[in-house]
Protein backbone atom coordinates (compact mmCIF):
# COMPACT_ATOMS: atom_id res chain seq x y z
CA UNK A 1 0.00 0.00 0.00
CA UNK A 2 1.34 3.24 -1.02
CA UNK A 3 2.13 5.38 2.19
CA UNK A 4 -0.19 8.21 2.44
CA UNK A 5 2.90 10.36 3.59
CA UNK A 6 4.42 10.18 0.33
CA UNK A 7 1.73 11.44 -2.32
CA UNK A 8 2.44 14.37 -3.87
CA UNK A 9 0.49 17.47 -2.62
CA UNK A 10 -1.52 17.84 -5.75
CA UNK A 11 -3.03 14.55 -5.25
CA UNK A 12 -3.94 14.89 -1.47
CA UNK A 13 -7.77 15.55 -2.09
CA UNK A 14 -8.06 12.68 -4.42
CA UNK A 15 -10.62 10.62 -3.27
CA UNK A 16 -11.08 8.47 -6.51
CA UNK A 17 -11.70 4.73 -5.76
CA UNK A 18 -13.63 5.55 -2.53
CA UNK A 19 -17.59 5.28 -2.75
CA UNK A 20 -18.90 7.29 0.24
CA UNK A 21 -22.37 7.44 1.19
CA UNK A 22 -23.74 10.95 2.44
CA UNK A 23 -27.09 10.17 4.93
CA UNK A 24 -29.65 13.51 4.05
CA UNK A 25 -28.30 14.33 0.60
CA UNK A 26 -31.37 15.86 -0.62
CA UNK A 27 -30.87 18.71 1.76
CA UNK A 28 -29.09 22.29 1.15
CA UNK A 29 -25.65 21.26 2.98
CA UNK A 30 -25.98 17.57 1.87
CA UNK A 31 -26.14 18.33 -1.76
CA UNK A 32 -23.42 20.68 -1.36
CA UNK A 33 -21.52 17.52 0.26
CA UNK A 34 -22.22 15.22 -2.01
CA UNK A 35 -21.09 17.70 -5.19
CA UNK A 36 -17.74 18.25 -3.47
CA UNK A 37 -16.94 14.80 -2.77
CA UNK A 38 -17.73 13.82 -6.49
CA UNK A 39 -15.64 16.86 -7.67
CA UNK A 40 -13.06 15.02 -5.94
CA UNK A 41 -13.16 11.32 -7.71
CA UNK A 42 -15.49 9.71 -5.12
CA UNK A 43 -18.15 8.10 -6.00
CA UNK A 44 -21.14 9.31 -4.18
CA UNK A 45 -24.12 7.23 -2.76
CA UNK A 46 -27.60 9.20 -1.74
CA UNK A 47 -29.49 8.70 0.73
CA UNK A 48 -32.70 10.44 1.43
CA UNK A 49 -35.60 10.22 4.29
CA UNK A 50 -38.29 12.16 2.59
CA UNK A 51 -37.99 14.26 -0.24
CA UNK A 52 -37.11 11.64 -3.20
CA UNK A 53 -37.18 14.44 -5.77
CA UNK A 54 -34.19 16.38 -4.83
CA UNK A 55 -32.51 13.32 -4.15
CA UNK A 56 -33.26 12.10 -7.62
CA UNK A 57 -32.43 15.62 -8.89
CA UNK A 58 -29.16 14.87 -7.15
CA UNK A 59 -28.31 11.84 -8.57
CA UNK A 60 -29.22 12.51 -12.05
CA UNK A 61 -26.54 15.86 -12.09
CA UNK A 62 -23.95 13.65 -10.44
CA UNK A 63 -24.63 10.62 -12.81
CA UNK A 64 -24.44 8.38 -9.65
CA UNK A 65 -26.70 5.11 -8.55
CA UNK A 66 -30.59 5.46 -7.26
CA UNK A 67 -30.64 6.83 -3.98
CA UNK A 68 -31.07 5.31 -1.36
CA UNK A 69 -34.51 5.91 0.82
CA UNK A 70 -34.33 4.83 5.05
CA UNK A 71 -35.07 5.41 8.22
CA UNK A 72 -31.94 6.05 9.76
CA UNK A 73 -33.42 5.41 13.10
CA UNK A 74 -34.22 1.22 11.85
CA UNK A 75 -31.65 -0.97 12.47
CA UNK A 76 -33.03 -3.22 9.44
CA UNK A 77 -32.79 -0.51 7.13
CA UNK A 78 -29.70 1.15 8.12
CA UNK A 79 -28.35 -2.65 7.25
CA UNK A 80 -29.98 -3.13 3.72
CA UNK A 81 -28.96 0.56 3.17
CA UNK A 82 -25.13 0.03 4.19
CA UNK A 83 -25.71 -3.62 2.10
CA UNK A 84 -26.84 -1.96 -1.12
CA UNK A 85 -23.94 0.94 -0.23
CA UNK A 86 -20.99 -0.90 0.55
CA UNK A 87 -19.73 2.67 1.45
CA UNK A 88 -16.16 2.75 1.65
CA UNK A 89 -16.63 6.39 3.64
CA UNK A 90 -19.54 8.08 5.36
CA UNK A 91 -20.78 11.66 6.13
CA UNK A 92 -23.45 11.48 8.44
CA UNK A 93 -25.52 14.77 7.40
CA UNK A 94 -29.04 13.64 8.19
CA UNK A 95 -30.67 15.75 11.15
CA UNK A 96 -34.02 17.89 11.55
CA UNK A 97 -34.09 21.25 13.11
CA UNK A 98 -36.91 22.25 15.16
CA UNK A 99 -37.93 25.36 16.96
CA UNK A 100 -39.17 25.09 20.69
CA UNK A 101 -38.95 26.61 23.61
CA UNK A 102 -37.81 24.22 26.00
CA UNK A 103 -40.84 24.95 28.07
CA UNK A 104 -43.50 24.05 25.13
CA UNK A 105 -41.42 20.70 24.48
CA UNK A 106 -42.83 17.87 25.21
CA UNK A 107 -41.19 14.23 25.87
CA UNK A 108 -41.90 13.25 22.51
CA UNK A 109 -40.97 16.27 20.39
CA UNK A 110 -37.69 15.64 22.90
CA UNK A 111 -37.36 12.00 21.88
CA UNK A 112 -37.96 12.45 17.98
CA UNK A 113 -35.02 15.26 17.82
CA UNK A 114 -32.43 13.04 19.32
CA UNK A 115 -33.59 9.98 17.31
CA UNK A 116 -32.96 11.62 14.29
CA UNK A 117 -29.54 13.53 15.04
CA UNK A 118 -28.14 10.72 17.31
CA UNK A 119 -29.63 7.35 16.74
CA UNK A 120 -28.98 7.32 12.77
CA UNK A 121 -25.22 8.65 12.96
CA UNK A 122 -24.70 6.06 16.18
CA UNK A 123 -26.15 2.85 13.84
CA UNK A 124 -24.69 4.13 10.62
CA UNK A 125 -21.09 4.12 12.39
CA UNK A 126 -21.22 1.30 13.96
CA UNK A 127 -22.58 -0.80 11.14
CA UNK A 128 -20.22 0.64 8.60
CA UNK A 129 -17.25 0.15 10.70
CA UNK A 130 -18.38 -3.70 11.40
CA UNK A 131 -18.34 -3.82 7.86
CA UNK A 132 -14.52 -2.75 7.65
CA UNK A 133 -13.19 -5.82 8.81
CA UNK A 134 -10.19 -5.06 6.96
CA UNK A 135 -9.42 -1.48 8.83
CA UNK A 136 -9.45 1.34 7.38
CA UNK A 137 -12.33 3.81 6.42
CA UNK A 138 -13.02 7.60 7.58
CA UNK A 139 -16.49 9.01 8.89
CA UNK A 140 -17.46 12.89 9.10
CA UNK A 141 -20.26 13.92 11.24
CA UNK A 142 -21.91 17.20 10.23
CA UNK A 143 -22.58 18.65 14.46
CA UNK A 144 -23.47 22.21 14.62
CA UNK A 145 -21.83 25.49 16.74
CA UNK A 146 -24.56 24.62 18.65
CA UNK A 147 -23.11 21.64 20.28
CA UNK A 148 -21.26 24.30 22.34
CA UNK A 149 -22.85 27.57 21.88
CA UNK A 150 -26.94 26.86 22.36
CA UNK A 151 -29.34 29.46 20.91
CA UNK A 152 -32.91 29.79 22.56
CA UNK A 153 -35.73 27.48 21.03
CA UNK A 154 -33.10 24.61 20.23
CA UNK A 155 -32.37 23.21 23.63
CA UNK A 156 -33.07 19.76 21.34
CA UNK A 157 -30.95 20.62 18.50
CA UNK A 158 -28.26 21.96 20.69
CA UNK A 159 -28.13 18.80 23.36
CA UNK A 160 -28.53 16.58 20.65
CA UNK A 161 -25.08 17.97 18.28
CA UNK A 162 -23.15 18.11 21.57
CA UNK A 163 -24.15 14.40 21.85
CA UNK A 164 -22.67 14.06 18.63
CA UNK A 165 -19.39 15.55 18.99
CA UNK A 166 -18.65 13.31 22.00
CA UNK A 167 -19.74 10.26 20.15
CA UNK A 168 -17.29 11.26 17.46
CA UNK A 169 -14.72 11.16 20.31
CA UNK A 170 -15.71 7.91 21.65
CA UNK A 171 -15.75 6.55 18.53
CA UNK A 172 -12.47 7.57 17.32
CA UNK A 173 -11.23 6.39 20.24
CA UNK A 174 -12.81 2.85 19.84
CA UNK A 175 -12.24 2.51 16.20
CA UNK A 176 -9.02 4.37 16.15
CA UNK A 177 -7.03 1.04 16.52
CA UNK A 178 -8.77 -0.42 13.44
CA UNK A 179 -7.44 2.34 11.64
CA UNK A 180 -10.88 3.75 10.80
CA UNK A 181 -10.83 7.74 11.58
CA UNK A 182 -13.52 9.57 12.69
CA UNK A 183 -13.97 13.65 12.45
CA UNK A 184 -16.64 16.19 13.18
CA UNK A 185 -17.34 19.60 11.44
CA UNK A 186 -19.60 22.15 13.60
CA UNK A 187 -21.16 24.92 11.08
CA UNK A 188 -22.41 27.87 11.56
CA UNK A 189 -25.68 29.82 9.98
CA UNK A 190 -25.10 28.21 6.25
CA UNK A 191 -27.08 29.95 3.56
CA UNK A 192 -30.41 28.59 1.79
CA UNK A 193 -32.68 30.26 -0.19
CA UNK A 194 -35.16 31.87 1.42
CA UNK A 195 -33.83 32.17 4.75
CA UNK A 196 -32.91 36.04 4.91
CA UNK A 197 -36.86 36.34 4.19
CA UNK A 198 -37.60 33.12 7.17
CA UNK A 199 -35.26 34.78 9.68
CA UNK A 200 -34.17 38.38 8.96
CA UNK A 201 -33.30 38.87 12.71
CA UNK A 202 -31.17 36.29 12.93
CA UNK A 203 -29.58 36.72 9.38
CA UNK A 204 -28.97 39.91 10.32
CA UNK A 205 -27.36 39.53 13.96
CA UNK A 206 -25.07 36.99 12.38
CA UNK A 207 -23.77 39.27 9.84
CA UNK A 208 -23.25 42.07 12.82
CA UNK A 209 -21.77 39.78 14.61
CA UNK A 210 -19.21 37.06 13.02
CA UNK A 211 -15.74 38.27 12.26
CA UNK A 212 -15.70 37.38 8.69
CA UNK A 213 -19.14 39.32 8.02
CA UNK A 214 -21.00 36.50 5.72
CA UNK A 215 -22.89 33.86 5.89
CA UNK A 216 -21.89 30.67 5.52
CA UNK A 217 -22.65 28.48 2.22
CA UNK A 218 -22.79 24.70 1.22
CA UNK A 219 -19.63 24.62 -0.16
CA UNK A 220 -17.63 26.12 2.87
CA UNK A 221 -18.71 22.55 4.72
CA UNK A 222 -17.90 20.32 1.70
CA UNK A 223 -14.81 21.77 2.01
CA UNK A 224 -13.95 20.81 5.40
CA UNK A 225 -15.24 17.27 4.71
CA UNK A 226 -12.99 16.79 2.16
CA UNK A 227 -10.12 17.81 4.05
CA UNK A 228 -11.37 15.50 6.80
CA UNK A 229 -12.03 12.71 4.56
CA UNK A 230 -8.95 12.90 2.47
CA UNK A 231 -5.11 11.67 2.76
CA UNK A 232 -4.50 15.22 3.71
CA UNK A 233 -5.97 14.25 7.11
CA UNK A 234 -4.63 11.08 7.45
CA UNK A 235 -3.41 11.59 11.34
CA UNK A 236 -6.44 13.59 12.55
CA UNK A 237 -9.19 11.85 14.14
CA UNK A 238 -11.61 12.64 16.97
CA UNK A 239 -11.77 16.10 15.95
CA UNK A 240 -14.08 18.62 15.40
CA UNK A 241 -13.49 21.35 13.07
CA UNK A 242 -15.62 24.60 13.28
CA UNK A 243 -16.46 26.28 9.93
CA UNK A 244 -18.84 29.37 11.49
CA UNK A 245 -16.70 32.20 9.69
CA UNK A 246 -15.11 32.97 13.17
CA UNK A 247 -18.41 33.65 15.26
CA UNK A 248 -16.87 31.23 17.63
CA UNK A 249 -14.22 33.44 18.60
CA UNK A 250 -16.67 36.43 19.53
CA UNK A 251 -16.44 37.11 23.25
CA UNK A 252 -19.62 36.06 25.13
CA UNK A 253 -19.79 38.52 27.63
Amino acid sequence: MTDARQIDVHHLLNLAGETILVTGASGNIGRGIARRLAEAGARIVIHYHSDSVSAESLAAELNADAPLQADLGDEMAVDAMLAAAQPTMVVNNAAVQPVAHLADTDLAAWRAVLAANLDGAFLVTQRAAQAWDDGGGAIVNIASIEGTDPATGHAHYATSKAGLLMFTRAAALEYGPRGIRINAVSPGLIDRDGLADDWPDGVGRYLERAPLGSLGVPQDVADAVLFLLSPAARWISGTNLVVDGGMSAQSRW
